[in-house]
């Protein structure tokens, strides 16, 4: 049985006024992500997750921050394409387990949206994603509401 597993991580500063979308859901917030894209920090880590489980590099290798194409780009578009990478040479996704690093806004919720997103977009049933929320407790960038993170672990199986 040929499996693997793949970690992904992404975090962005956040900055007034702009929006928030977290798993392909806009999230009601005062701030978002500041990035090229639209910076969603869980799609950006399910990517370089999937990425990763079949060694294909990174997020930054296929979608550079210093690439016009990607300038606001909606990150679903990342997540397709590594999935799509993934299915061409041979694999297919068997399980997620992700979590949301935010002080605010409060995740639980959106969380069963970004859930049945997830399903959708990765075509993989409910109940074989996870999404689990986080605070930063009031420590370090995160807790301090400057940064939002997201950590993706995704099993794979040809």
């Amino acid at each position: 049985m040929d499996i693997r597993v793949g970690l992904g991580h992404d975090t962005h500063r956040l900055k007034q006024g702009k929006p928030l979308v977290i798993g392909g859901i806009a999230i009601v917030h005062d701030c978002g992500p500041d990035s090229h894209s639209d910076g969603d920090v869980l799609f950006h880590a399910l990517t370089d997750a999937l990425l990763g489980a079949v060694a294909a590099g990174d997020i930054g290798e296929w979608f550079p921050d210093n690439d016009p194409q990607w300038k606001d780009a909606d990150s679903v578009v990342f997540l397709q394409k590594a999935k799509e990478e993934i299915e061409r040479r041979g694999y297919a996704i068997v399980n997620v387990d992700c979590t949301v690093f935010a002080e605010t806004p409060k995740l639980k919720p959106y969380k069963k949206r970004i859930t049945s997103n997830l399903s959708e977009v990765l075509q993989l049933d409910r109940d074989n994603i996870n999404v689990k929320a986080k605070t930063g407790e009031k420590v370090g960038p995160i807790g301090l509401g400057e940064a939002i993170a997201a950590d993706a672990v995704i099993l794979v199986q040809k």
